[in-house]
């Protein structure tokens, strides 16, 4: 058998968990680097009995299965991926198995760049880096008014975590109730309100067909100039376009965007040139502990699967 690990950027997955269970019944290869085409993904994949991959960073589309008639489990980690297909892998008999999750490191990472919106921490590291001193002047949290969209797992803690820093919570999302925000210290607005109001808007929902560019040219006109979008979630919840030129045209002050619509972030995009931007890499999640969640149960799934095929 012939198991692959893609995307393991920081090539740890083999240190970060125990794959001697897998070692013992098969071989192992880990990928560092990303393939974006899906025929070099097809290249790569077609002699694998089972592929480990981390979140969406490659996806497993219909055609890419279609082509990979070796493949019987894929080893996805967190609780679902979207960037499978899960009905074609069915129909292929291709098991899919998912792992552990906690959302503390995209709560965690949310509040940084929060943070870092409102004190230019990027710019200010920068300029002391490049032998420069203060170019910026920051703003207090404390009596602003954060605006969150979906107050799920992570939505309602980072309102949570707002109220600590003496700030005002509004919230909104479509099935949202009154209730429900007022347990998380929010409370419920219209879409155009919290858009209206907020001093900084921050995005804690899943991608479906609903929330795909739900954050567009509309919902940006209506931001302070001001006011910052965060978006730690997923990268097609907002226009991309309409953001783009929303900043480019300074009609809010900066976007803090750790997801974005095509991952890894081309070299020539302007997110990575202009000034009111903080961008990360998607590491929302990445942290040593929900890594070793991440391959740790991937791992033992994987195991578990070899040990039923060889009896």
């Amino acid at each position: 058998m012939k198991v692959a690990i893609l995307d393991d950027y920081q090539d740890v997955a083999l240190r970060l968990a125990d794959w001697s269970a897998v070692r013992r019944r098969a071989e192992i290869t880990v990928f560092n680097d990303h393939l974006a085409d899906p025929a070099a993904v097809v290249d790569r994949l077609r002699p694998f009995d089972v592929v480990c991959v981390m979140r969406e960073r490659t996806p497993l589309s219909r055609d890419i299965l279609q082509q990979l008639p070796r493949l019987k489990l894929i080893a996805s980690t967190g609780p679902r991926n979207a960037a499978i297909d899960m009905r074609v892998a069915a129909e292929r008999g291709i098991v899919v198995t998912a792992t552990g999750y906690e959302s503390t490191p995209t709560i965690e990472l949310s509040w940084a760049l929060i943070l870092a919106s409102a004190r230019h921490l990027a710019r200010e590291a920068a300029s002391v880096r490049d032998g420069g001193w203060q170019t910026r002047i920051g703003t207090n949290l404390r009596g602003k008014c954060l605006g969150v969209i979906g107050l799920g797992n992570i939505g309602k803690e980072v309102a949570q975590i707002a109220l600590a820093f003496g700030m005002t919570v509004i919230a909104w999302s479509q099935n949202l109730t009154s209730e429900i925000a007022s347990a998380a210290g929010a409370t419920l607005v219209d879409k155009d309100a919290l858009f209206r109001q907020a001093d900084i808007v921050t995005i804690h929902l899943i991608l479906s067909r609903r929330t795909s560019g739900l954050v567009g040219a509309a919902e940006l006109a209506l931001m302070k100039p001001t006011a910052w979008l965060v978006n730690t979630s997923r990268g097609p919840i907002v226009d991309e376009a309409a953001l783009i030129e929303a900043l480019q045209a300074r009609r809010i002050a900066g976007a803090a965007l750790d997801v974005f619509g095509v991952e890894p972030l081309p070299a020539d995009h302007p997110f990575r040139s202009l000034d009111n931007v903080v961008a990360t890499p998607h590491i929302g999640y990445v942290t040593e502990e929900l890594y070793r969640t991440f391959y740790g149960d991937a791992a033992a799934s994987i195991a578990a699967w070899l040990e039923s095929n060889a009896a």
